[in-house]
């Protein structure tokens, strides 16, 4: 009896597992391997394979993690609308780190690689002179431009505290939820309207 129970539990997870690498929207994904490694462990533990065990069991946390991750990112984008702050809906997946005064971010020419939040006062783009006010998402532009090239320079004048989303990131962050990349249209063409309308305050706009 156990040992039909083990089989029924092993062949349930191989399905579900097989089934999670044929989707493609990642929160059923995460849920199906989630799932598959529940019955894959139950399958480890009642035929006593101990590699199957150990194996689906650390695998168990780690697909937790990225269900929970993947539900907060769905939620969030759900609730975003053009003019939702990028600190409720894109700062959970970027990268805090301090850069000192004196320091270029990146230079005119140089290939974008990353979008950063500025969370205070201290950039400015070099060629305007002209302050990057806190809670600013900049660099964005760049990322999508067909040269993938930045326009101006970005310098720190003071210490200050950026958040950043490298290309990569954002790319497995649009496959992972494909309304990410609507509202990062939405705000980069929200942005290109405001300077189009007012092109001499537009230096924002050129600093991707």
């Amino acid at each position: 009896m156990i040992d039909h129970l083990a089989t029924a539990l092993g062949l349930l997870g191989a399905a579900l597992m097989l089934a999670s690498y044929l989707m493609k929207s990642m929160l059923p994904l995460r849920i199906a391997a989630l799932t598959a490694c529940c019955f894959l462990v139950a399958y480890g533990a009642l035929k006593q394979a101990l590699p199957t065990l150990l194996l689906y069991g650390a695998l168990i946390p780690i697909n937790v993690k990225k269900t929970l991750q993947m539900r907060r990112l769905v939620q969030a984008i759900a609730r975003a609308q053009a003019d939702t702050p990028v600190s409720e809906w894109l700062l959970p997946h970027m990268h805090r780190r301090t850069v000192a005064a004196g320091s270029t971010l990146w230079r005119k020419g140089d290939v974008a690689t990353e979008m950063l939040y500025v969370e205070g006062a201290g950039l400015r783009l070099a060629e305007y002179g002209e302050a990057v006010a806190p809670g600013s998402l900049i660099g964005e532009i760049g990322l999508f431009a067909p040269d993938k090239r930045r326009t101006l320079t970005l310098e720190a004048v003071d210490d200050c505290v950026v958040y950043s989303l490298t290309a990569e990131e954002m790319a497995l962050l649009y496959y992972q939820n494909p309304k990410l990349g609507f509202h990062v249209m939405r705000l980069i063409v929200a942005r290109l309207m405001r300077d189009a309308a007012r092109p001499h305050e537009g230096a924002l706009a050129e600093a991707g």
